[in-house]
C-alpha cells in the first residue's frame, strides 16, 4: 500500500438554510464543517509540489459551494455530498471523513450543537 497522510480542515463556518422546518429555510443559520481527508501521497511530498496533492484552499471552496448551495433537509445528506464532491475533485483522496455541526438545531432542549459524521471511501 502506498504512503498516505491526512489533511484536516477544522471548523469551517458557513451561513446556509438546511433543515426540515420551514423556519430553517427562512431564517438560515451557521453550520460548521470539519473535513478529514486521507490522501495518497504519490510523489507530491518528495517533489514538494502542490499540483500532486489536495490544495486545501480549493478543498475549502468545494465545501463552501456544497454548504451554501442547494438546501438539504438532513445534515447527514449534506455531509455525504461534501465527501463525494471532495473525492470527485481530488483523485488523491482515499477517504473523506466529514463532520457537520448545527448549533441551532430545532431540539426542545438545551444543547451545544447537533453533529453528524460520515465517511466516504473513494
Amino acid at each position: 500500500m502506498a504512503d498516505s497522510y491526512t489533511i484536516r480542515l477544522a471548523n469551517c463556518a458557513f451561513f446556509a438554510r438546511h433543515g426540515v422546518h420551514d423556519e430553517e429555510e427562512f431564517l438560515g443559520q451557521r453550520f460548521f464543517v470539519d473535513a478529514e481527508l486521507e490522501v495518497d501521497s504519490g510523489n507530491a511530498l518528495l517533489a514538494d509540489d502542490i499540483e500532486g496533492t489536495v490544495h486545501y484552499g480549493i478543498a475549502f471552496q468545494v465545501i463552501e459551494q456544497i454548504v451554501t448551495g442547494k438546501r438539504r433537509h438532513l445534515i447527514e445528506a449534506l455531509a455525504m455530498d461534501i465527501a463525494k464532491a471532495l473525492t470527485t475533485r481530488f483523485s488523491q483522496i482515499r477517504l473523506a471523513r466529514i463532520t457537520v455541526r448545527k448549533p441551532s438545531a430545532a431540539v426542545p432542549g438545551v444543547l451545544d450543537h447537533v453533529e453528524v459524521m460520515v465517511e466516504h471511501r473513494a
